[in-house]
């Protein structure tokens, strides 16, 4: 296992592509619904036990060596927004292109030539870790991680946050990380048995919601 691998999955300076995307800040900024550090860490953590929680599931099971093209097809059907799928896809066509050039391995070609257009973000990400030595409850980790770490660092930007504020509110979310990213682990070890039907489907339809209104604002700072 190759766990300073995981130091640089996770790093935020990883040109995956995910600084142009807020996760639905944003939008959350521009109705109202984040205004302040108290209202960041709520969003964040019901953006955590939803969105986060399904990403990390199926991060999980692409690093335990699932087929990834199974994965995409649960991904598909835990993503029903257009707008998410289609951020999905580009963050996971940049990631691939990401990953290839750092790590040299057959089951990334492979993904990169079945899924030309792009395939969703969280099984690259699964896929990548497995490349690079990380176990499924790493890849898990970074994908709970991602998941709010970004909207967090877009706030600051958006709102004119404290950083010192934004990086407390990260740590206080720490243990809900480690209860994500362990339940997603553990989801993706039922796959063997019960199929993707195990891997977590929690909904956060105001996310879905928000990120169609945001596909079609003429001024954004993010893409999404």
């Amino acid at each position: 296992m190759n766990r300073a691998a995981l130091l640089v999955l996770a790093d935020g300076r990883f040109p995956a592509g995910g600084h142009a995307h807020s996760g639905g800040a944003e939008e959350a900024v521009t109705a109202g619904r984040v205004r302040d550090v108290a209202s960041l860490e709520e969003f964040s953590r019901g953006r955590l036990h939803t969105s986060g929680l399904v990403a990390a599931g199926l991060a999980a099971a692409a690093a335990a060596g699932h087929d990834p093209l199974l994965l995409e097809e649960a991904a598909d059907a835990r993503t029903p927004a257009p707008a998410l799928r289609h951020t999905s896809r580009r963050l996971g066509r940049q990631l691939l292109r990401a990953a290839r050039a750092t790590w040299s391995c057959a089951e990334l070609d492979a993904l990169a030539a079945a899924r030309p257009r792009g395939a969703h973000q969280p099984v690259v990400l699964g896929v990548t870790a497995r490349c690079a030595g990380l176990a499924p409850l790493d890849a898990a980790y970074v994908a709970a991680y991602e998941s709010i770490g970004g909207p967090v660092t877009a706030t600051v930007r958006l709102l004119r946050l404290d950083p010192f504020d934004a990086a407390a509110v990260l740590a206080r979310l720490a243990p809900d990380i480690d209860h994500v990213a362990a339940a997603a682990a553990e989801a993706a070890q039922r796959v063997h048995t019960d199929g993707t039907a195990a891997l977590p489907a929690a909904s956060a339809p105001l996310l879905d919601m928000a990120a169609e209104q945001h596909a079609v604002r003429s001024a954004r700072l993010f893409a999404s």
